[in-house]
Order: C-alpha cells, then structure tokens, then sequence
C-alpha cells in the first residue's frame, strides 16, 4: 500500500511525492511511526527515501520482529545498518514503559526541528496505546486506570480517545503542533469506522474537534468523574476549553493509505476465486457484541430460507423486518440492508454464500473471564443458531452448511493470541458432551477459555501479530445442503 501511494522524485530539488501531492524535501527529511502496521510501512519507507532520510524512530508492538520472523515476513523488516530505530512496547495493547520512552524519543526528536525539515509521520491502530505521553503531573499508571475504567464500562473506542487525548502532550494534534515549524506529512492505516483523522491513534497530527468539556461529558456518562486522581482534576482544571483553531495545522498534511474497506474488497476477491457467490454488507459494523450476533444470526437464517425456497412467506416478512429495525438500532453507517438483501434474493442455491463485514463492536464486561470481542461475537452467534434450531424442528438452517468467523486484522483479540474464532450451529451441542456450558462462559466474558477447552482449540484463530490493523473482519459461509 505504501509503495503504491509513496514516491520520491530525485532530480533537481527531490520532492516527495504522496498520492500526486508533491512536499520538496529542502534540507532534512526525518520519520517517526506508531502502530501495528508501522513496522512494514518503514521498511518500505526507508527503501523509497534511501540516502534521503536522515533519522527515523518507529514504536512498534511487543514481539511484532519476531512474529514477522517467525511467518516468514522478512519484507516487512527494516535492513541491517537501517537509520530507523525500532522500539517494541505496548504489550497486550496496553501502554507501557517501553512505549512511554519511545514516546519521549519521537516528543524530542519533533521539538528540534525547523522550517526546512520534513517529518513524515507514519500511523496506523494501536498507535494510541504505543505513543503515551501524559501531560505532567499525570503518570501513566493513572491514565492506564482510567482508561481500563472507562473500556470495563462499555466507553466506544471514540470516547476512550477523546479522554486520552485531553490527557496527552502527543495525542489530539500534540506531535504536529510540537513539530512546527517542519513540513508535516502523515501517511495513515485507519482502524475507525469512518477513518476520522482525530480518532484515528488518537490524532497526534490532526486538529482535535473535541474539547475538555467533552471527555468531562464522557467521564461523567460513565460514573468516574468524582473517582478521579488529583493528577487528572489538575490537568482538565488547567487545559484550554476550546480546541486548537484548524489554522494552527496549515504545516500538516495527513493522508488516508487504506482502511478495513480494503481488506473487505481483497477478502472477497479471494472468496470468490474458491468459488463462492460474495457480497460485502458493510465496512462500518459497531455496537453491542450481543446485538451484533443477533443480526448475523437473523441475517443467516433469512440466507437459508431462500435457499429452502421458502424466501416469502410470513417468517421471512418477519425476520426482514426485524433485521431492518435492529440495522437501524445499531446506527451503522453506509449500510442499505434493502439493498444488501435485494443483491442477496438474487443469488440461488446453486453457488455457496460468502457474506463478508468489518467493523468494531462493543463489549460490556459482566464478568473476569479472559477474552476478546471477535472471539465473544463468534460464541454469540453460536448460540443463537443452536437456539434458532432448536427452538425449530423444520428449521431452513438445518438444510444448510454454516460457518461463521470473527478476527482482528492484528492478529490479536482482546488480552490473548487468538485473533479470533469460528463456529457453527452445532457447536453449543458439542460443547456440552464435553460439559462446557457456553452461557457460562459468555456470561463470565471467558470466551478464550471457551475456545482454548473446546475440541482441543481448534475453533480459535491463531495467525501471530500480522503486521496490519484495520479493524475485524466478519466472514459468513453458507451452503445448502445436497438433498439425499
């Protein structure tokens, strides 16, 4: 994706050329990144800028080299003798001390630079949790609480970075308003639905719309507000009302390379190569995880009534217009379930079903179990086709072969090495001749331990850090059952 958006063009005076934009590099050219994907966006970097570039330091996730090694990723390495500096931190997502002193790197290195420097900012998810940098007298451990506070209490990935960029020196536009007067450009991986460029790893390079009101507004939505260290208090007490002027930003460029839409138009590329009639319902799911498996649930179900050949007819009206209303709950953008369902009337039996979707959905936790919101969503929608089964003899479902898979992008799910799970309608069945009682589990959010006991694991997805993030990817395999 970088080299296909990334050119340097070295006669005369050498210009760097992003997506037909062109930036002269006058004098130095430097590089800083953060992000799950950084690491490959600077090897490719470094490549293009050769001789050019003059120093570049890049905060990437615990154990990413290794991982890449390990898959046989040597592409996405920087070289031996490489001028970029990698430093590995934020383990399990989480930001540490390893990513607070790269923070303190990238905080230095922006604050020595002049009007002929060129900074290029490289940023993708999980970028937030590897650029820490509280503004004093805050310390880390602080602001990690309040942000596990606030996540436990079912806070969107919105609001969480609304609060730690009040809270930080780098994130809401910090590192481009610590960078001027250099030439600002930051190429962008986005992981937010809607790729807004101030949520985006919290927005280090971008104007931040939001205001202290604002996370006082989210603090006191989640019952925090009167819990909150004197640290905090200090800093929201001190911190201007109003966002920075956008025309405090005229030295930055920020620029969006790819997002979840693109790996939806790869994935079904590949689907339909094995064969498989695709459609993309929608790069932009969110919500609740048990709304969402609901939806999926209800949206299989209308898939196998159609290839029963039982498309009309009072419980496909019923199941369409219960779809329709719980789309329309979960304010999910872009999406034209009319349409989506209209493209699917049209596909028969004959070809297997490959319904693709991407987004982030919501977890609100209940219990202290261990897992992930891919892997909860998965052992979701298990349960809610063994209970459509069930609570059918005749069921349509039961003339159809189903799979469904929830992964992260980054090839990590919540706090564990699954990047997500599959199932299929008989999984709740199965799992309980091994005595596993998936209510139990779901209602203890331990999904994990579900998926690592059930069949010796082999539900889980485990691919290793990808080197990416752009979100989850839903993938919905159906297939009608030949009739004996």
């Amino acid at each position: 994706m970088l080299k296909r958006a990334l050119k340097l063009q070295r006669d005369g005076c050498p210009q760097l050329l992003v997506k037909g934009q062109a930036f002269p590099v006058k004098r130095d050219l430097y590089l800083v990144g953060f992000g799950k994907a950084v690491l490959g966006m600077a090897a490719a970097a470094e490549e293009i800028l050769g001789d050019h570039l003059t120093l570049g330091i890049i905060n990437v996730p615990l154990g990413i080299q290794e991982s890449l090694k390990r898959a046989g990723m040597e592409g996405m390495l920087l070289k031996p003798h490489s001028k970029i500096q990698v430093i590995e931190g934020a383990k399990n997502n989480l930001p540490d001390e390893e990513a607070l002193k790269g923070a303190a790197a990238i905080l230095e290195l922006a604050k020595g630079l002049t009007a002929d420097d060129l900074l290029l900012v490289l940023i993708s998810g999980g970028g937030s949790a590897l650029l820490p940098a509280p503004i004093p007298p805050i310390i880390l451990k602080e602001k990690e609480k309040l942000t596990k506070m606030l996540a436990s209490r079912g806070a969107a990935i919105q609001e969480l970075n609304i609060v730690r960029k009040t809270l930080s020196m780098l994130k809401g536009g910090g590192l481009a308003q610590l960078a001027h007067p250099a030439r600002v450009v930051s190429l962008i991986l986005s992981d937010v639905i809607g790729d807004p460029l101030d949520i985006i790893a919290s927005g280090p390079t971008a104007p931040s719309s939001h205001s202290v009101q604002d996370c006082i507004q989210i603090l006191t939505k989640y019952n925090l507000l009167h819990d909150l260290p004197k640290s905090v208090e200090m800093v929201l007490s001190s911190s201007p009302t109003k966002p920075t002027a956008p025309e405090n930003y005229a030295h930055v460029s920020n620029i969006i390379l790819g997002s979840n839409t693109l790996a939806l138009e790869e994935a079904k590329r590949q689907a339909e190569g094995l064969g498989y009639a695709a459609l993309v319902l929608s790069a932009a799911v969110q919500g609740e995880v048990s709304r969402v498996a609901t939806l999926y649930c209800q949206l299989i179900q209308l898939v196998c009534l159609g290839f029963a050949s039982l498309g009309k007819g009072s419980l496909s009206d019923e199941l369409r217009r219960n779809l329709l209303q719980l789309a329309a709950e979960l304010h999910i953008p872009t999406l034209d379930l009319d349409e989506f369902l209209q493209a699917l009337r049209g596909l028969g039996p004959v070809r297997p079903v490959c319904i693709l979707a991407g987004g982030e959905t919501t977890v609100q936790l209940q219990g202290t179990g261990k897992g992930g919101r891919n892997q909860e969503l998965a052992l979701r929608v298990g349960l809610g086709l063994h209970k459509a089964q069930a609570t059918e003899a005749s069921s349509p479902q039961r003339r159809c072969e189903i799979l469904f898979l929830s992964g992260g992008t980054d090839g990590q799910d919540g706090p564990t090495e699954a990047a997500g799970a599959f199932c299929t309608p008989g999984l709740v069945a199965e799992a309980l001749q091994e005595g596993l009682d998936v209510e139990a589990f779901l209602r203890n959010n331990d999904s994990y331990t579900f998926f690592r006991q059930f069949q010796g694991g082999h539900h889980l997805l485990v691919t290793g850090l990808t080197g990416t993030n752009v979100m989850d990817i839903q993938a919905i395999l159906i297939r009608a059952m030949e009739r004996s």
